[in-house]
């Protein structure tokens, strides 16, 4: 599952369509997630207009977090076991998705830095459901409700683009 949406405040402009090495963002998010999964579904808001060469299924909320794009996508993913790619972590490689599907024993498996990217299960759904609903929208703070794996992941791979001096950095 690829998460396009996002406010982007600090960026400026849609990530999602920030280019790297010859490709947007969310193409470089898409092409990994191919790489590493049977099934792909990308979450995000319809109303920012992304024009992007795969589908996106509308969130179906105002509330602009991950947290809504994760419960959205498990609520709509074909398979039990959904690993969650958010577009702004251009480094992470097929292998990291997979490692973190494979640890997947309960309902998440996350590296330790944080909850994204991440496996998560349909299992986890109820409790990211009353988070949301209850405007407790921190994706970290649900990890403590769920029964999590944590794994141990490159922090080179997990570089987050926040602002466009991140992605010139990775230029």
């Amino acid at each position: 599952m690829l998460l396009v949406g996002g406010a982007s405040s600090r960026f400026g402009s849609p990530k999602a369509l920030a280019r790297l090495a010859g490709e947007t963002l969310a193409e470089r998010a898409w092409r990994v997630l191919g790489e590493a999964c049977g099934e792909r579904l990308a979450v995000g808001k319809l109303a920012d207009g992304l024009q992007l060469p795969f589908p996106i299924e509308d969130d179906g909320v105002e509330i602009r977090a991950p947290l809504a794009g994760v419960v959205a996508g498990l609520g709509r993913a074909g398979n039990d076991l959904s690993v969650i790619l958010p577009v702004d972590c251009p480094r992470v490689t097929p292998r990291v998705l997979v490692e973190l599907a494979e640890a997947c024993a309960g309902d998440a498996a996350v590296p330790t830095s944080g909850p994204l990217p991440g496996a998560y299960r349909r299992s986890a759904l109820p409790v990211l459901e009353r988070r949301l609903e209850s405007a407790d929208l921190s994706l970290s703070g649900a990890l403590g409700s769920l029964d999590v794996t944590f794994v141990e992941v490159d922090p080179e791979l997990l570089v987050n683009v926040n602002t466009p001096g991140d992605l010139r950095d990775l230029g």
